[in-house]
């Protein structure tokens, strides 16, 4: 995945990694709304960038006002698929036969 997430937390850059598993099932937006804190703007953000240099990661600043992609959601569980329909009987064909 080439895709981060970023916030910001008490002055501090934080980065979520979604891992390979929770892609498969759900989008990096929703893995986003479950981990970022509740209320707090993030951004998704090219892997490319955030530095590689990580010695000085501790002093690294984000613009608040460019985590636009979403907020973080009041619950920190994913949300529940919807229930699948309930499949329905097909009526019988009707037959212009009598039977007896």
């Amino acid at each position: 995945m080439s895709k981060r997430i970023i916030y910001e937390m008490n002055g501090q850059v934080c980065i979520v990694v979604p891992s390979p598993e929770a892609l498969a099932s759900w989008t990096i937006e929703q893995i986003a709304e479950k981990d970022v804190p509740h209320g707090k703007p993030f951004k998704i953000v090219d892997v490319t960038d955030i530095p590689v240099d990580r010695t000085f990661r501790n002093a690294w600043e984000v613009d608040v006002a460019t985590l636009t992609d979403g907020v973080g959601a009041e619950s920190n569980e994913f949300p529940k698929p919807p229930e699948p329909a309930t499949p329905v009987e097909p009526e019988p064909a009707q037959s212009d036969e009598v039977q007896s």
